[in-house]
Formats: structure tokens, sequence, C-alpha cells
């Protein structure tokens, strides 16, 4: 029988692994929950209606129909038997392995308080995604009904909580509608009232990047009307409030629209994987690995991406789309000489770090690689190559380029569609 590899999750890590195993002799399964692999570092621009959902994802099956060796099925697994060596799904089907890769990757992290989810949406998923989109673009709408001034601010605040590159990025397209998109669209409302605040707990926001690089994004930020406070936690959401304690000192503010970009963790399946293989998650839900990404008393199951705790010298690898690629490569090399010689035994993975970029809205960006650090015209230009490149298919590269180019030269964002959130229509 030719051997059995079933591989959980199709984004960055999975469907890196299912690529690079096209050519192997064997039997190769792809589980997931949903049909399409999702390029999540451009999710952000279909909240704020800058592209479509299409634009960013393609169809499991598509991407994948050409390798005869590869089956891809679509369902939810809800837990793992090391012993019998299957999966199960929710359906309770259960799939046979003879190596597994586990890459169900993660959901937002609100540290111990997941009901403040329903008032301060993630962006992780293509209906989160649109919730938020529906979210900014109706506040925009009642506030055109509104004769009130001081009404109109009101609905026009929005709060984006955490302040990585996610929350910069969300935060800077916010402010790029508010200035730039919607100018002129409306008779009684000037979007350029509206208020963007980028809430961050720890001293700085983009943590890692060079203190003058931070300034400099503070000021595109500023210049997009977005005010950063810095060094204050939040420590409740309520129905359209958020209370923060900015150094010792409690406040409400008030919000209409609240997002959360604070954190990651794991998905649940990892603790269900942990408990049976005797070890124990960190605080973000990861499966600790050894150091050819195989899980601790099973050298037969692989964990990548955001399910796994990576540590090189010291310090963890950062749960960023780059490294979820790498190590879904380097699993697939393993399996490949796994496959051709049981007793192979491989290097330890190493992560090669290419550095970290930023947009903040239209044509401003920060970029820090290992030995160039810049910010300006040039970084988004570089943000936006990088990006491209990224895309799994041509179709959609070539589908952003002109999306790109339309709205870099009208100021426009066409995919401003408000959707019935009963529907989750895109």
């Amino acid at each position: 029988m030719r051997p059995r590899i079933v591989i959980i999750g199709g984004g960055f890590g999975g469907f890196a692994v299912a690529k690079q195993l096209r050519h192997i002799e064997a039997d190769i399964t792809l589980i997931d929950r949903r049909n399409f692999h999702l390029f999540q570092p451009l999710l952000y621009q279909v909240a704020t209606g800058g592209l479509s959902p299409a634009n960013i994802s393609v169809p499991l099956r598509a991407a994948l129909k050409r390798q005869k060796n590869t089956t891809v099925l679509l369902g939810e697994v809800t837990s793992v038997d090391t012993q019998q060596k299957s999966v199960v799904l929710r359906s309770e089907q259960h799939i046979p392995f003879d190596f597994l890769v586990l890459a169900t990757g993660s959901g937002p992290n609100y540290f111990g308080h997941d009901e403040w989810q329903p008032q301060a949406p993630g962006l992780k998923t293509i209906e989160d995604a649109i919730e938020i989109r529906r979210r900014v673009l109706s506040l925009f709408e009642q506030a055109e009904l509104e004769s009130d001034p001081i009404k109109q601010r009101a609905l026009l605040r929005f709060i984006v909580v955490g302040g990585g590159p996610t929350g910069v990025e969300l935060a800077g397209a916010l402010g790029e509608i508010a200035h730039q998109t919607l100018r002129g669209n409306f008779r009684h409302l000037d979007p350029s009232i509206a208020e963007v605040v980028i809430i961050e707990a720890t001293p700085q926001i983009l943590n890692g990047y060079k203190p003058w690089l931070v300034d400099r994004a503070k000021t595109a930020l500023a210049r997009l009307g977005v005010s950063v406070r810095e060094r204050t936690l939040v420590k409740n959401i309520g129905q359209d409030r958020l209370v923060v304690d900015a150094q010792g000192k409690r406040e409400q503010i008030e919000s209409r629209c609240i997002l959360w970009a604070a954190g990651v963790k794991a998905s649940p399946l990892g603790a269900v994987l942990a408990q049976q293989a005797g070890v124990t998650t960190d605080s973000g839900g990861r499966v600790p690995v050894n150091p050819d990404l195989s899980l601790p008393g099973h050298s037969d199951i692989f964990v990548i991406g955001d399910l796994a705790r990576v540590t090189l010298e010291g310090k963890p690898v950062q749960g960023v789309a780059p490294a979820a690629m790498q190590e879904g490569k380097y699993v697939a090399s393993v399996l490949q000489q796994r496959i051709k010689n049981s007793d192979f035994r491989p290097p330890p993975f190493e992560y090669h770090d290419k550095g970290v970029m930023t947009s903040i809205g239209r044509a401003y960006g920060v970029v820090q690689l290992k030995r160039l650090a810049f910010a300006g015209f040039g970084a988004w230009l570089l943000w936006l190559w990088v990006h491209i490149v990224y895309l799994t298919q041509f179709t959609n590269r070539m589908l952003v380029v002109i999306q790109w180019g339309w709205n870099y030269f009208t100021f426009n964002r066409s995919a401003r569609i408000i959707t019935n959130p009963s529907t989750g229509d895109g």
C-alpha cells in the first residue's frame, strides 16, 4: 500500500505541504472546514472595501485539481486518535493516516474574555471581514441621516484594539476611507470627521520595529486622522463602549465600532492533540514540537503554523505566513525522505526571517529587513510587490493588480458593499 498522508488545514502551512508533495508516491488527503485557501494578510482590505473575497481566495479543489495523488475533503476534524492513527471528523468518519500534518491555524485571542467577541470582532475569516465591512459602512450611512454634528462624530468613532501590523493596517485603511475614499459621496456628512483610535497595551505599536520606523508610522497614521494610544490596557468591552486603563487611570470610551486585532490563539484542536501526547500548550494554545516539527513522542505527526510553538535559539518563531510556508516546505521534504528511508533523521528546522513590512493607507509603508529599513512610497511599493508575488494563483494576482491600480488612481474602493448579516453574502 502507498503511504497515506493526511493534512489538516488548507492555510499557508498545510497548502505548502500539499503543493510540495505533488509528485510523491503517496495518497494525500487535505481536510479543511472551508473549501478555499485564504490569503489572510490582505483580509483587512476586504474588511475596508478595497478588495472582494474572491480576489484573495482560491477553491482548494481548483488549486489542487492537477495533483492526482491528492484528495480534498470538506470537513471539521474534532479529534486525533494517535494510537489507531486516524483523524475523526464531526460526521464521525475516521480517516486513517501513516503520516499526519496539523496546520489548523489560529483565531482571535481575547485573553480569557471571549464574551467580548460579539462587540469587538476579530479579523481571521472572510465572514469576519464582511461583518466588519458592514459595520463600518453602515455607520457612515447612519451618520448621513443624523443632523446633529455631535451625534455624527459619536457614530464615527472607530476603535482598533491592538497595534501590531494587522491593527495598524486596518486603522490606516479606515482613515483612508474617511479622508479620501468617501470624500464627496455624501450630501449632509463630512466623512473626515471620523475618529480612528488604536489602543495598544505595550509601550509601542509595531513591536519589534525600529523606533524611528514606528515614529514614521505614527506620522503617516496621523495624516489619515488616526490617533495612537500606547500603554493603554482594555479592561472591559460592553455595548458600544470599552473601559481602558491608561497607566493607572480608568477611562470609558464610547464607540459603535470596536475591532479586535490584539493577538491570536491556536485552534482548539491543539489542546486536544496536546492532551493525547502528554504535552502542555503555551498561553496561546500552541503545541510544543521537536526540532523537526514533529509532536513529542510521535515522529509520524507534525504540527506547523500558528498551531505550533517552534523555538529556535531560545526564541519562538512568530506565527506569520512566511514562517508557516517555510515550515510546510520543510515538513514536505522530511516526508519525502522518510518515505524513501524510514530511518532518515532530518536536520532541525531553520527559519529564515526575511523581515517585516506594514502598509499604512495609500502609498505609504514601513519596511524592516535584516540589513535595511526604510519608509515611504518605496516601502509601500515593495509591500505591494511581495503580497502580489505570494498570492496563490495567477488569476488572483491579476485581479488584485487591476483592483489596486484602479483604487490608486481613482481614490475609490469598489467593494464597498453593505450586506445583511444573516446572509453573509460578500
